[in-house]
């Protein structure tokens, strides 16, 4: 099982970070030339670089995790997506510009990042489904708009065939007078005849009932 495989599969890459005495500044150089070779290899895609960056920053990204999410669970969880982002995004990392640590912590802030907006859309969700009319109400146009939709469709259940059908046609499936003569199989003619009769029908009907609300 390659590196990456094992990163995947939530399984260590090996030891994590650990503290050691303090750089000399000879310490820091060689450091550094280190660390930028290992950034190019990674880069490169060996998957050795992939198992050293690990072991080397690893305990870094998951204590930013931990310190921030204040959970050990999503920390490690945030720490395999950390690594696993860095590889599969490796090419756009350029050794030329900048160190890889730094790179590597960038995506763990963003991660971090989402799994705090992840707990934000969680915590909506549960408060949404126990408290329904915490869901936000429906504006006045959008009910008003559902109940004429209803009362016009309760009025074209009265009209009969084939002025009926021509009406839903042409309001639920905004269809042309042409494409309802071509669906109908009917003269062009015939279908704007109906729905002129049927709409004056339709309009004295919805009269009446407003009068009597």
């Amino acid at each position: 099982m390659t590196a990456y495989d094992r990163l995947i599969a939530g399984r260590p890459l090996g030891g994590r970070q650990q503290e050691g005495p303090a750089l000399t500044a000879t310490d820091a150089a060689v450091d550094d030339a280190e660390v930028a070779d290992l950034g190019r290899r990674f880069v490169d895609g060996d998957e050795a670089a992939l198992a050293e960056a690990y072991r080397r920053w690893a305990t870094l990204v998951h204590t930013l995790a931990l310190r921030s999410l204040g959970n050990r669970s999503d920390a490690e969880d945030v720490t395999q997506q950390v690594f696993v982002a860095a590889w599969r995004g490796r090419r756009r990392f350029d050794p030329g510009r900048a160190r890889l640590p730094a790179w590597i912590l960038g995506i763990a802030r963003h991660a971090v990042a989402d799994a705090h907006e992840a707990r934000s859309r969680h915590r909506r969700s549960e408060q949404a489904a126990a408290d329904p009319a915490a869901e936000p109400a429906a504006t006045q146009d959008e009910v008003r708009l559902v109940a004429d939709r209803l009362v016009l469709a309760d009025e074209l259940q009265r009209l009969g065939d084939p002025g009926r059908t021509i009406l839903e046609l042409a309001f639920f499936r905004d269809l042309t007078h042409v494409q309802i003569a071509e669906e109908l199989d009917l003269p062009l003619g015939t279908v704007k005849s109906h729905v002129r009769r049927s709409l004056a029908r339709l309009r004295a009907r919805l009269e009446v009932d407003g009068a009597h609300r």
